[in-house]
This record gives structure tokens, C-alpha cells and sequence, in this order.
């Protein structure tokens, strides 16, 4: 018996498509190109806007988009959140075959502090605010608390790479996962 070689031999069904795809790897890639450079300072403002962009971009897609991109199909309230979660403590949680709700509530928190990111560092540069302190703490807060939840959001792709067998990043890049 030969063993299936890739995702279309084993099953598997497209979950994510190219637009949420393109979204998640244009923002690891604007949101820590700006973390690691911030001169030439144009540069680090063009990839800040384009991280606003991407997101921006996900928003309405996350309304019009594909089955597993509409916000509707992921996006759950506190009291299922939670129950997953205990569901995850008590290793008795069941596979999504999109994002799960530990996952969307993840999506959500990293989309909002982009936005807070890219508004106050937009602020940073007006007139208005130019030179305030809480202006630059909120944008050094918000970079650091993005910081944080993306160990969290790694961590727990490595979690449900390894609990359910299966590459999540690779289902990133490729957009499939098995069924």
C-alpha cells in the first residue's frame, strides 16, 4: 500500500483560501519587518500601512469571503470559548476543520492590535499628536502585547499540529487540510 504524498492524495479539502492565506503571511511579514527595522523610517510607515491594509482587506473578506473566511463560520461567543478551552484542558476537545474558537478569538485579538499599532503609529506622526508619550507608550504596549500573543499563536499551532496530527503551517501555505 502506498502512502499518500500530499493533501489532494490523503483527502484533504481546501479550507483556506488564497486571500486568507495571502492575508496571514502578508501580515507576519509587514508586522515584523516593521518590528525589525525602523529606519529608514518611510519604510517602517509603509509596512505598518500595509499591515492596516492586509487587515483592512480581511475584514470585508471576512464578510464576503470564502465558507471557512466568513467571521460567521469561526467566530463564537465567551461561552463557547471557554468550553473549548476546558475542552482543551481536559484533552477532550474535537477538531475544527477551519479555526477553531481559541483560534478566531486569536484572529480577532491580533487584527485589533494591528489596528491599534498602525492608529497610533499614525498618530505618532500627525500634528495633533506628534511628540505625546501615551501615543508612543500605546504603540510600544500594543507591539508588545502583539509580541506575546503571537508566542501564544504559535504555540498553540504547534499544539494542534501535534494533538491532531497534522501541519497547520504547511495547511497555511497550501490551504488544505485533511477532511
Amino acid at each position: 500500500m502506498r502512502l499518500a504524498t500530499d493533501a489532494r492524495e490523503a483527502g484533504a479539502v481546501e479550507v483556506w483560501d488564497p486571500i486568507v492565506r495571502i492575508f496571514h503571511w502578508t501580515l507576519v511579514a509587514s508586522f515584523f519587518g516593521a518590528f525589525l527595522i525602523e529606519r529608514p523610517r518611510d519604510l517602517h510607515e509603509a509596512l505598518g500601512y500595509l499591515a492596516l491594509g492586509a487587515v483592512a482587506v480581511r475584514l470585508v473578506w471576512g464578510v464576503i469571503g470564502t465558507k471557512h473566511a466568513r467571521f460567521a463560520d469561526f467566530v463564537t461567543g465567551p461561552r463557547r470559548l471557554i468550553g473549548y478551552v476546558g475542552d482543551v484542558v481536559h484533552s477532550r476537545e474535537r477538531r475544527h476543520l477551519g479555526h477553531n474558537p481559541a483560534g478566531a478569538a486569536m484572529i480577532l485579538a491580533l487584527m485589533a492590535m494591528v489596528i491599534v499599532i498602525g492608529a497610533s503609529g499614525w498618530m505618532m506622526g500627525s500634528d495633533a499628536w506628534f511628540g505625546e508619550e501615551w501615543v508612543e507608550g500605546l504603540h510600544e504596549s500594543a507591539v508588545n502585547v502583539t509580541l506575546g500573543l503571537v508566542a501564544l499563536h504559535v504555540a498553540g499551532v504547534v499544539w494542534e499540529s501535534v494533538r491532531n496530527g497534522e501541519n497547520l503551517v504547511r495547511a497555511m501555505i497550501t490551504g488544505r487540510k485533511r477532511r
